[in-house]
C-alpha cells in the first residue's frame, strides 16, 4: 500500500496548518497551504468500525459553518507511536498485564512505523535510549518494556509532554501516543492545563488505559478521558485488569482503520481564537454513525495558543 508522504510548514494553526496548494497524487500527498488535517474514526451503533465510506460520506464543520474537505485517504499508513507506561510503585501489582499489552501492541504494529517507550514514574526515560529516535525492532520494544522495576512516584504530565515533544521527531505525518498509567500525578514539574494545551496544538492523538481498582488511591480516570478526547483519542477504563491485551489490540484497529480528512478554513483570519470542529458522517439509506476526532485548535497567527475551551 503505498505512504502518504506529507511536506509540513508549520504556520498559524497548530494542528497543522500547511503552506500554499494541495498536489495529490497515486504516489504521494504534498500540502502547500493553511490545511487543517484531521484523522477520524467511525463506527456504527453497535461500535463496529466503518471503513467503506467515500469522501462524499463526510460532512465538515468549523465553527458551525460547512467546509470543503480538499483531501481525503483511507489507507494503513504508517505511523509514529508512543508507547508511555507507568511504572511508578502503585502500577506494581498490574506490572504483568501492561507489558503484555504494550508487548501485543508493538507486536501487532506496521513494519515500517516509528516506534518508541518511554517509561515513567518520577522520571520519564526513554526505553529505546538516547541514541535511537525510534524502531521497528519487536525485540527492542520488548527489551525496552522490560528494564524498568515498578518503583517510586509518578510523574505522568511531564511523561506526555516528553512524549509530545520526541513525535514531532518523526517524518511520518500520523503521530499517536498511547498512554497506560491510573491517571494519578503526584511529582510532574508541569500540570494538567499545560498538557492540554500542548496536545490540542500538537496533532497528536492520544489513547489513555487506565489500569485501577477501587483500593487504589492515586486513580484519576477523569484525567485521562479530559486527554483522551482532547485529541480526538480514547479513553479505556477495563473493570478487569486481564482485559488491557484486547483494549491493546482494539486501539492498533483503530489507528489503522481511520480516515484522513483535510480542509482549508473559509475563515483566514487566524487571530480568531479557538475554533470548533464537527465531522459528520452519513452512510446508506442515511445511516447515521459516530465520528471520533479532535473538537477544535487554536488559530493563532503566530503559532500560539490561548486558553482551550471544551
Amino acid at each position: 500500500m503505498t505512504a502518504i508522504s506529507v511536506q509540513w510548514k508549520f504556520v498559524s494553526i497548530p494542528l497543522a496548518l500547511l503552506a500554499a496548494a494541495v498536489q495529490v497524487s497515486a504516489q504521494s500527498f504534498s500540502v502547500d497551504v493553511n490545511l487543517v488535517v484531521l484523522h477520524a474514526t467511525v463506527v456504527d451503533k453497535k461500535g463496529g468500525f466503518v471503513s467503506d465510506l467515500g469522501k462524499q460520506n463526510f460532512e465538515v464543520f468549523e465553527d458551525g459553518k460547512p467546509q470543503t474537505i480538499q483531501y481525503f485517504s483511507h489507507e494503513d499508513v504508517p505511523v509514529a507511536v508512543g508507547l508511555l507506561v507507568d511504572n511508578s510503585g502503585s502500577m506494581r501489582p498490574k506490572r504483568p498485564d501492561v507489558t503484555a499489552a504494550a508487548e501485543s501492541f508493538v507486536q501487532a504494529s506496521n513494519p515500517q512505523d516509528h516506534m518508541f517507550i518511554i517509561n515513567f514514574n518520577e522520571n520519564p526515560t526513554f526505553g529505546l535510549g538516547n541514541t535511537k529516535l525510534f524502531s521497528a525492532n519487536v525485540a527492542d520494544l520488548e527489551k525496552a518494556l522490560n528494564g524498568v522495576p515498578a518503583r517510586g512516584k509518578t510523574a505522568l504530565y511531564d511523561a506526555i509532554l516528553m512524549g509530545l515533544d520526541h513525535v514531532k521527531k518523526s517524518s511520518l505525518d500520523k503521530k499517536v501516543l498511547i498512554v497506560v498509567s491510573d491517571g494519578g500525578d503526584n511529582a510532574s514539574r508541569h500540570t494538567l492545563p499545560q498538557v492540554l494545551e500542548a496536545a490540542e496544538r500538537s496533532n497528536v492523538i492520544i489513547y489513555t488505559v487506565g489500569l485501577f481498582d477501587e483500593y487504589d488511591e492515586d486513580r484519576n480516570p477523569g484525567v485521562l478521558k479530559k486527554i483522551a478526547r482532547a485529541t480526538g483519542g480514547e479513553c479505556f477504563l477495563p473493570l478487569q485488569i486481564a482485559k488491557v491485551v484486547e483494549i491493546s489490540d482494539e486501539i492498533a484497529r483503530d489507528i489503522r482503520n481511520q480516515y484522513t480528512i483535510g480542509y482549508l478554513p473559509s475563515n483566514q483570519n487566524f487571530n480568531s481564537g479557538y475554533r470548533s470542529i464537527q465531522v459528520k458522517a452519513t452512510g446508506p439509506h442515511h445511516a447515521k454513525y459516530v465520528v471520533r476526532t479532535r473538537t477544535g485548535y487554536m488559530a493563532s497567527a503566530e503559532g500560539k495558543t490561548g486558553e482551550s475551551r471544551r
